[in-house]
């Protein structure tokens, strides 16, 4: 038999489980960001405030984490490896735009489905007539690629194994080595061609083929060792993924963050960074 003393002990502690619960699923208050630096439209380094990321991707999450009631600050980590090691240590929680890859499984929650979809095109000489639709139509054909462009493992196994890429350090010079005849076609995402082509001044002269040869998600992934991975945030960010996709404010967010980093391409001071 419990004394009254017992009893009300009991019950002021059943009392307390469920705000003790709401505490818990909102013990994170503050996510820390980071990601790739150089991935226009979906996040790069801010020309005005270096020390973070902007972009669609962040345009995004910022919306998703309002939502649910978490701060969201978006830092510059260095370059793209630097960013996944600060993420894989805990030392920040979440990635805003890696690709799935399963070497990163055993570090890193992804969250499905992808905040975005990068389509990868083929890019030609205008006029080009043999259709490069698919990588059996690249096949024997020279072609060159942005060590910053991120492929799906599967392609980009595949490439290695039937495509002949001439590796750039940057997109910039990917274009200007197909504009010269020294490659026939230039894998690279449709909205960074896009934009660099028309800033460059190349956008009469190059094309982008119809059809994408391959579309890598890119996803937020929340780090193992974050205080911030719990069951609740894994939960709420993949429902904001969901809407957002279905909502067509993804794409909206795209649109937006293309214009304005075409404008600052066409500022004096600034250097194409793909």
């Amino acid at each position: 038999m419990w004394s009254p003393r017992q009893t009300l002990t009991s019950l002021i502690a059943g009392l307390m489980l469920p705000s003790m619960a709401a505490v818990a699923a909102g013990k994170c208050e503050r996510l820390v960001v980071t990601g790739s630096p150089d991935a226009p439209p979906y996040l790069w380094r801010d020309p005005q405030d270096p020390k973070h990321l902007m972009g669609a991707n962040a345009d995004l999450l910022k919306e998703a984490a309002t939502q649910i009631g978490v701060r969201v600050e978006l830092l510059f980590a260095g370059k793209r490896s630097q960013a996944l090691e600060e993420v894989r240590t805990g030392r920040m929680d979440l990635l805003a735009d890696t690709p799935l890859n399963a070497s990163e499984l055993e570090s890193l929650d992804f969250i499905h489905p992808p905040i975005a979809q990068n389509e990868i095109m083929v890019w030609t000489r205008a006029g080009h007539a043999q259709p490069f639709n698919s990588l059996a139509d690249l096949n024997g054909h020279s072609g060159a690629i942005s060590e910053k462009t991120r492929l799906t493992s599967t392609f980009e196994n595949a490439s290695k194994e039937h495509l002949t890429l001439a590796k750039q350090p940057n997109l910039t010079q990917a274009f200007q080595k197909l504009m010269l005849g020294q490659a026939e076609f230039v894998l690279a995402g449709r909205y960074a061609g896009m934009a660099l082509t028309q800033t460059l001044g190349m956008s009469k002269d190059l094309q982008a083929q119809p059809l994408p040869v391959d579309k890598p998600g890119l996803y937020l992934a929340l780090s193992f060792n974050s205080a911030c991975n719990d069951p609740w945030l894994r939960g709420q960010l993949a429902k904001k993924m969901t809407e957002l996709a279905a909502s067509g404010r993804s794409s909206e967010a795209v649109a937006r963050n293309l214009e304005l980093w075409k404008a600052q391409l066409q500022q004096p001071a600034s250097t194409p960074n793909q």
